[in-house]
Formats: structure tokens, sequence, C-alpha cells
């Protein structure tokens, strides 16, 4: 269900970087949300970082919709950049199983693994 890899960068180098290859792959940034930074924002303890990337390929999603558009429900996706026990880790919840859930139909399958391979690209990319 989860793709993750540990980077050797640091966090911020990581959120850099990440955000570099999601462009130059195509897809668009639609938000950046700063889990950790939220937190303490509001006295809350969290000691780790996370930051997660909303993005979109409008082409793949114009896709996917044109089959099913109750799958907009699942969109758009996101990777997140994270900490945990010191260590800079890259994520994503894999498209398939996700999509899998939510419709039977063959083409649906077939472009969530589309979907992955170019996340897991980006995600490879970035590490």
């Amino acid at each position: 269900m989860f793709y993750i890899v540990e980077s050797d960068k640091s966090f911020y180098e990581a959120s850099v970087d990440l955000e570099e290859v999601i462009l130059r792959l195509g897809f668009s940034v639609l938000q950046i949300h700063d889990s950790g930074d939220s937190l303490r924002s509001r006295g809350l303890d969290c000691d780790e970082e996370a930051k997660s990337f909303v993005i979109d390929s409008a082409r793949l999603t114009e896709r996917l919709l044109a089959l099913d558009m109750r799958l907009s429900l699942a969109l758009p996706w996101r990777i997140s950049v994270f900490t945990e026990e010191g260590a800079t880790k890259i994520g994503l919840l894999r498209p398939p199983p996700a999509l899998a859930v939510l419709s039977a139909h063959a083409a649906v399958a077939r472009l969530a693994y589309e979907f992955e391979e170019k996340l897991v690209q980006i995600v490879d990319e970035a590490r």
C-alpha cells in the first residue's frame, strides 16, 4: 500500500529536490502542507518533520475522470517528505490498491499503474 524510501538528504534538501523533480516530470504542485510546522504553530509537540506535496498530472487525471468521475474523490495525489527517528524518508500511497477499492474497471487499473510508475519515478529521482 505504501512506497517509502529513505534518503541521505536532509529534510530540507529532499523537500526542495522533490518539488523540482515533480515539475520536471510534468506534474503540477497544487499545494504544499507542512504538518510539522502546522502542529508546532498551534503549540503542539512534534519532534519530527512532515511535508505533503499535493500534486496532479492534468493529462492522467483527465483520462481517469473520463472513465469514472467518482474517482475525483481520490484525487489529487500526495507525496510526503518526513523524518522518522532522524532519517529522512519520501513516500506515497500506491495508486493501484487505492483505486482498486473504488473501481473494478480494467482501464482504471491500467491508469493506476501508469500513475504509480510516474509517482515512484518522482520519489526515486528525489531521494
